[in-house]
């Protein structure tokens, strides 16, 4: 009850202080919004289908360009922590392109793809591919070599070691690394939107602000935000899951 209870309570006194620093004239002359401004942009936005479309366009590119990441990383790591010659090549460049800031690509992107959903997802699956791999194949490189005396014992081999025996020991920790890259991804494409697309939270947020119209900025903040919540919640379920947890029956 109280993971429930105490965020309302400190919601509740964060509105208490904004609205009282905003009756209190604490903000300069257009530059915050009162909470009943930012209430009723939003109802005038949910009315017209602009926010759910926006919403729906930055779902839309954040799962293409996750799923792609993820689709094409997880193999990759797995294969980097199963194989040391592999891992001595790949991960000093897996390192350096995770250390790049995912909007250095935007102006690529945008010559590449142009301007639309493209370039957002190539930015979004840039931001999460190379997280994921570096992290799945730190785990595929602590799995116990137990594990692998076993799977020969058993006559496995290739592929399916890291099918039968890599992949479920270490899916607790792939788990968790998903959960802190959808996190990434939902970030990146508020960026991303804001220059490559004419669409989505981010676009609403970078027109609203071009319009001087804060109270459309803080509603789509604040729609950024619980979306946020939510899909770190769907994760942090996924993760509870008890044949996630413990990888493999044991």
């Amino acid at each position: 009850m109280s993971r429930v209870v105490l965020p309302v309570l400190l919601g509740l006194v964060i509105l208490g202080l904004w609205w009282g620093a905003y009756a209190a004239g604490m903000f300069p002359t257009g530059t915050v919004p009162s909470p009943v401004d930012v209430v009723t942009a939003f109802g005038h936005e949910l009315a017209s289908g602009r926010l759910l479309d926006d919403t729906i366009a930055s779902l839309y590119r954040v799962a293409w360009g996750f799923i792609g990441a993820v689709i094409f990383a997880v193999p990759l790591g797995l294969v980097v922590g199963r194989h040391a010659r592999t891992r001595d090549a790949l991960l000093p460049w897996i390192n350096f392109f995770r250390s790049l800031s995912p909007i250095a690509w935007i102006p690529f992107a945008i010559i590449w793809f142009g301007i639309g959903d493209p370039p957002a997802i190539f930015i979004i699956f840039i931001a999460t591919f190379f997280q994921v791999a570096l992290a799945t194949a730190a785990a595929a490189a602590s799995v116990p070599k137990i594990y692998y005396r076993v799977a020969e014992d058993l006559g496995l081999e290739g592929a399916q070691v890291l099918i039968k025996v890599t992949l479920p020991a270490i899916l607790p920790q792939l788990v968790t690394a998903l959960r802190v890259a959808i996190g990434v991804a939902w970030m990146v494409v508020v960026a991303a939107e804001m220059i490559a697309v004419r669409s989505g939270l981010g676009f609403l947020i970078v027109d609203a602000r071009n319009g001087l119209r804060m109270d459309l900025v803080v509603c789509g903040m604040i729609v950024v935000g619980v979306l946020g919540i939510v899909l770190d919640a769907l994760f942090s379920r996924l993760a509870r899951i008890p044949s996630v947890r413990w990888g493999f029956d044991r």
